[in-house]
């Protein structure tokens, strides 16, 4: 078969980027003031966090250079790779939240009026995420406490110690989702109930949101 014999090429780059807005489908809610406090402060942890990656990539570096140029492989250097790149993974979970960037693909959702998304949105969050999180926080503080007062190290002998540190970071990683998940109820809420109060972004400044 010919390219002619395949139909014009626009067509196809037409329906790629008609695929990808359906993977890509946002909800657009309304925002208000105390979501938007919450979203600005959960979006510089993130950003912050995201610099762990950074730190990650030049430990694994600096092991692979110790182990294969010096010969001296460390333990130390291993466990210090996945305890920086599961914080750096942790942190990150609620600005994704916040973003709307976590995995979201529905062929119905993205089909249904803005209201009805948003009535899903507010049950989803108020009958599963919410209380599965709020159980979370609840098992995991004790978890990462108990781990503190029992000095927990890691079972390598020369492996790390303060092993309740990474537990803390798991704990506090679930308590930051649970304030984007009601972050998140709050926009919907308003979009349904008008409470609290919708704040009004300006059209200009949306562009420029849009555009970056």
């Amino acid at each position: 078969m010919t390219v002619s014999d395949q139909g014009p090429q626009p067509n196809r780059r037409v329906s790629v980027s008609g695929a990808d807005e359906l993977i890509h489908h946002h909800t657009e809610l309304p925002t208000t003031r105390i979501s938007q406090w919450i979203d600005s402060v959960l979006t510089a942890i993130g950003k912050t966090a995201s610099w762990l990656w950074l730190v990650v990539t030049g430990v694994i570096i600096w092991a692979v250079v110790g182990r294969y140029v010096f010969g001296q492989g460390s333990v130390l250097l291993e466990e210090v790779q996945w305890h920086l790149a599961g914080a750096g993974w942790l942190l990150g979970l609620a600005y994704t939240l916040v973003v709307d960037d976590h995995v979201r693909v529905d062929v119905i959702h993205e089909r249904l009026s803005l209201r009805t998304q948003g009535w899903i949105e507010f049950f989803g969050l108020l009958l599963l995420l919410l209380p599965f999180l709020a159980l979370a926080v609840y098992e995991m503080f004790p978890y990462a406490i108990r781990s503190w007062e029992i000095g927990e190290t890691s079972q390598a002998p020369a492996g790390l110690s303060n092993r309740w540190v990474l537990k803390s970071v798991l704990a506090l990683s679930f308590a930051l989702i649970l304030i984007a998940a009601v972050s998140r109820l709050l926009k919907v809420t308003a979009l349904l109930f008008g409470f609290p109060r919708p704040i009004r972004v300006d059209a200009g400044n949306k562009k420029k949101e849009d555009a970056s």
